[in-house]
């Protein structure tokens, strides 16, 4: 008998590292983790509405009279670039995310987003990494990464973030690399003391004083507010220099990706074809299609899927800016994807359909959309795909 308590000990260590498991006498081989996934994170809740633009809601350009991007029109290098009937794509994304959208290999996803009703940067950030029910306990120690990764075989998973992220808690060991931050002004207060002397006695020192106050007065707002919404995620100027080298790195190494990017907390002048916004989705695109160049063939089994905690109010606040809001757009890329749509259920843009007569609604849970991706992307079962995201049916929508 000891002889052959050995012999299934050895047998089911054997079976692990195969990548084989034990369930109910049964041995069976889990997933393959073959395919690619980078999961991009943007803190700070970017406004999902001036990116992929409801051109075709006259309500849209009622609400943001200073904010909304301009209806398409070729004449015009700041107008939205148009995707369907309705909806339109922000002009800084014209020669990166554009392009993929035209080959089918970038989908859009409005009404995206959580339950979670908190409006609250840090509480709908975990809510999201965890990937557990709103209003149970929460386990700090189970990220849903984490968990996806229990599922598959020959995975080899990595975060591209200063500490490790909830996401990829509990299981095995992740590494994590630290991205740097940029994003300060180029010049710094001694230097714009400089250039305003230098003007002082010109016809221009009004308007180069006034340049600089707002240029620091937007970077402080928005600094004080990203300081903590951001919560150390790399900028989207240092993801723009740094997606090639994660792009290298999940090419020859890892398959299963996280990376965070902050500056999305747009309460003040945020702009609308050109502006503080546009420049952040210009280098988020940038980095986007540079990731994508990188990581060569392997493009074509890659998903890359865009999230933010939620979305921003529909209308603009009294400081040309968006504030807190619910549902969002999620961005999924990737070279075999289906996609060149705007993907999951819609209802019209305007005040009727607002969420608390403010926001985007949500009606497509992020978790029913993730589980969809993963059951296409690793042949997860429904059993699998619940020990991911508990209580939790996949949605279909047949992006790859």
């Amino acid at each position: 008998m000891k002889d052959l308590a050995m012999d299934r000990r050895d047998l089911i260590r054997a079976s692990l590292a195969l990548g084989l498991s034990t369930v109910a006498g049964r041995v069976w081989a889990a997933p393959k983790a073959d395919a690619r996934l980078l999961v991009v994170f943007l803190r700070g809740a970017y406004d999902a509405a001036n990116v992929v633009i409801p051109t075709g809601s006259e309500f849209y350009y009622r609400s943001r009279p200073n904010l909304a991007v301009a209806r398409p029109d070729p004449n015009n290098p700041a107008a939205a670039l148009p995707l369907d009937a309705d909806w339109s794509l922000h002009p800084s994304l014209r020669d990166t995310i554009l392009p993929l959208f035209a080959k089918g290999q970038a989908a859009f996803v409005p009404f995206a987003g959580t339950d979670d009703l908190t409006r609250s940067h840090f509480e709908t950030q975990d809510t999201i990494e965890l990937g557990q029910t709103v209003g149970s306990g929460r386990d700090y120690n189970s990220g849903f990464m984490a968990r996806l990764a229990a599922e598959l075989t020959r995975v080899r998973p990595i975060a591209f973030a200063e500490q490790m992220p909830l996401i990829f808690r509990g299981g095995d060991t992740v590494p994590n690399i630290a991205i740097a931050r940029v994003g300060k002004p180029g010049i710094d207060d001694r230097q714009a003391r400089l250039i305003t002397a230098m003007y002082q006695a010109t016809p221009l020192a009004s308007s180069v004083s006034e340049g600089f106050r707002v240029r620091d007065e937007v970077y402080h707002s928005i600094s004080e507010h990203q300081e903590q919404a951001d919560r150390g995620a790399v900028s989207p100027k240092g993801f723009e220099l740094s997606a090639r080298r994660i792009g290298h790195l999940m090419r020859d190494q890892f398959n299963l990706g996280f990376v965070d990017v902050g500056g999305w907390d747009t309460h003040v002048n945020q702009g609308a074809g050109t502006g503080y916004l546009a420049d952040r989705i210009g280098e988020l695109g940038r980095g986007l299609a540079g990731f994508g160049q990188e990581i060569g063939p392997a493009w074509n089994d890659t998903v890359v899927v865009v999230l933010s905690e939620f979305g921003r109010t529909f209308r603009e606040n009294g400081n040309r800016g968006t504030d807190h809001g619910h549902g969002s757009v999620y961005w999924v890329l990737g070279g075999g994807l289906k996609g060149g749509r705007i993907a999951g259920p819609q209802v019209k843009a305007d005040e009727a359909h607002l969420f608390q007569n403010r926001d985007y609604p949500v009606l497509t849970d992020y978790r029913t959309l993730l589980a969809g991706l993963f059951q296409r992307l690793y042949g997860l079962d429904q059993t699998a795909l619940r020990r991911v995201f508990p209580s939790v049916d996949p949605t279909d929508l047949a992006l790859i």
